[in-house]
């Protein structure tokens, strides 16, 4: 296989030449980058794409991590990413990390070796420690609430909207409310367990375990806690569930059972997703797609940290 001296040799001019040829440099007759280009031809030569990423210290290459691909949540934040991708030349390496730690390990590795030029965790499973340790290597950019951490972020103040949400439902006559998460562990878990438990001090209110639900990510476990509901001698009147996925299952399952919403449970969701405003959901609208977009641009933004915080809206329909 031919190799750029080979190709300088055949058209008969220096090695440098070539390559300002192959990286479209100017100064070059026609004359000379017309006799590269056919001796390149000649030799059906190809070039070295990592060869040119190495020499110019980038590779064009944004690492993506995200628990779940097929969860319409990351689907929208990946969009926004994407879109500001393809605006700028970029390409991007999805990981699907399943909250596995050695997978998320290995998407930081990708950075520490030169391989993607940043990394946006979707939602991280790593301990801080651990993400601590490959800042050096590149700009690694989260999607929470890190403002207390050297790097940058994009986020929701899940502290402040759970709160919000709840003071909403107390609001609308509720006092036995419950919640509904994908997991216990991660920043914005954390910051949602410490909302609901200083609004039932402040309330006077007492805790009931059974009134959360964790390990909710789908449609489908909609039927999971609504058969957890129905086991219930005192059942939650409101449910703020963090997923309009989940909120669907859960309206869906609820009137094969005869629990009527809201007079028997209501309902609110997160996200502001199509199937919310299909099934008539009351939810908090995150701008997902604007997220993404912000992410990737802090990702570019490697010298500097930035944190931003994303503001949430009530969407008011008929399940409260």
């Amino acid at each position: 296989m031919a190799n750029i001296k080979d190709i300088a040799k055949m058209a008969g001019v220096s090695v440098t030449t070539v390559s300002r040829v192959l990286n479209d440099y100017p100064y070059v007759s026609a004359e000379k980058a017309e006799a590269v280009r056919q001796a390149m031809e000649k030799c059906n030569y190809q070039r070295n794409i990592n060869a040119v990423h190495l020499s110019k210290g980038r590779t064009f290459l944004i690492g993506v991590v995200v628990p779940f691909s097929n969860h319409p949540y990351f689907g929208l934040l990946i969009e926004g990413i994407a879109n500001a991708a393809l605006n700028n030349n970029y390409k991007l390496v999805l990981i699907q990390t399943n909250y596995e730690e050695e997978k998320e390990v290995e998407a930081l590795t990708m950075l520490k070796d030169k391989q993607i030029d940043a990394l946006i965790i979707c939602s991280r499973i790593c301990d801080w420690g651990i993400i601590k340790e490959f800042i050096e290597y590149g700009p690694i950019v989260l999607c929470e609430d890190a403002r207390e951490k050297n790097v940058s972020c994009t986020f929701v103040d899940h502290y402040k909207s759970f709160s919000s949400a709840l003071h909403y439902l107390y609001g609308k006559g509720h006092s036995r409310i419950g919640y509904c998460i994908g997991r216990q562990s991660g920043t914005n878990s954390e910051q949602r367990s410490a909302a609901y438990t200083r609004f039932l001090e402040e309330n006077s209110l007492s805790f009931n375990p059974d009134f959360i639900f964790s390990g909710c990510f789908n449609f489908e476990d909609g039927e999971k806690i609504v058969t957890d509901l129905m086991r219930m001698k005192e059942r939650p009147t409101a449910l703020l569930v963090t997923s309009d996925q989940v909120a669907a299952g859960i309206l869906t399952c609820c009137k094969e059972h005869g629990i009527f919403i809201p007079e028997d449970l209501a309902i609110m969701g997160f996200d502001n997703q199509p199937i919310s405003k299909v099934m008539h959901i009351t939810t908090l609208e995150i701008p997902l797609v604007e997220v993404g977009r912000k992410l990737f641009y802090q990702a570019m933004d490697g010298e500097r940290v930035s944190h931003e915080e994303i503001a949430v809206k009530f969407i008011e329909r008929e399940t409260v």
